[in-house]
């Protein structure tokens, strides 16, 4: 296990370390609505881009103006290398990256898009090799927050998972944590061993009805609030909500024209995480985080539209101004 090329980065301490998955995403549009067995259909398009939770969110944070460091894996290969390339792009701290040593590649998601619905297929790779200890706790706890995200897909990360975020609490850092889908479907109860440790827990609306054993959204949301200080769910098409205790924040969608909501989640983490270290009030949080969220749908892939800074600070102007 070697640390992997760092980024060309200051020495800062970071405002944020995001543990957890790294690999890109080959995103297919067009998908034939009834494909059949054996046939070979044509797309209308495609897009090779970085992927991922983790990296998606530390992306995006870093290009809102956070100062953001990657603690992950990847393989020695090229898809490792173009991942880290896309985090460097944004000045994002890659120096605590390592490659793995057992052969194990790059993982790899591809996502079919269709009208209306999407299917994501993952080569988990080093996704599943990254554990506590790949993990050089004294950079992760030197700084102000730690974020994690894909916790069911960090197997070997994740029964020391409780024991990362409690470390976090003691050291004086803030926490926020998006677990997104679990692909074995169990939803175990070793999460609720993490949810205590969690500052910002940011379910959609299907993952909280999943992780609290319910199919009332109310009463998820009830359940987790009772677990941790605040809860921020995504409602997709309905907004999204804030939760502290028995006080609750809304915000409408943004109407915008959409091309992929790959990452839509991810971003609208980023820019909540960005204005909760800047102290700012739940409505303004999650007002700012509706806007990244929306922001990053009118480009393909989950970290597009962030490249540009220009376009970004223009939307995010002038679509505040709106609401």
């Amino acid at each position: 296990m070697t640390p992997a090329a760092p980024a060309d980065r200051s020495t800062a301490r970071p405002d944020v370390c995001v543990v957890g998955e790294l690999n890109p995403d080959l995103i297919l549009y067009g998908i034939p609505p009834d494909p059949k067995p054996d046939r070979e259909y044509l797309v209308d398009g495609f897009r090779l881009t970085l992927g991922s939770s983790s990296a998606i969110f530390a992306h995006n944070l870093a290009a809102l103006g956070t100062r953001v460091a990657m603690v992950s894996k990847v393989g020695a290969d090229a898809l490792g290398e173009m991942c880290m390339g896309w985090l460097s792009s944004a000045t994002v701290d890659t120096s605590r990256v390592v490659r793995s040593d057992k052969n194990i590649a790059t993982g790899l998601s591809v996502i079919l898009v269709h009208p209306g619905h999407r299917f994501i297929l993952t080569y988990p790779g080093t996704i599943f090799d990254l554990a506590y200890e790949d993990l050089n706790l004294d950079f992760v706890f030197s700084a102000r927050h730690l974020h994690v995200a894909s916790y069911y897909l960090n197997r070997a990360l994740r029964p020391r998972m409780a024991e990362l975020f409690r470390e976090a609490k003691r050291r004086g850092m803030s926490t926020s944590l998006d677990t997104n889908d679990d692909p074995e479907g169990k939803w175990a109860g070793d999460l609720l061993e993490v949810l205590p440790h969690v500052d910002v827990f940011f379910p959609n609306e299907r993952e909280a009805k999943f992780i609290a054993h319910t199919d009332s959204l109310a009463v998820a949301i009830n359940t987790l609030a009772a677990k941790v200080p605040t809860v921020v769910v995504k409602l997709g098409p309905a907004g999204a909500l804030a939760r502290e205790g028995t006080k609750e924040w809304r915000c409408e969608p943004i109407a915008v024209k959409t091309l992929d909501t790959v990452g839509a989640g991810d971003s609208f983490d980023a820019g909540y995480i960005h204005q909760f270290l800047g102290n700012a009030p739940p409505q303004q949080c999650l007002d700012y985080a509706n806007l990244t969220g929306a922001f990053s749908t009118t480009h393909e892939g989950g970290t597009e539209a962030f490249r540009n800074p220009d376009v970004m600070t223009r939307f995010l102007a002038d679509h505040a101004n709106a609401h």
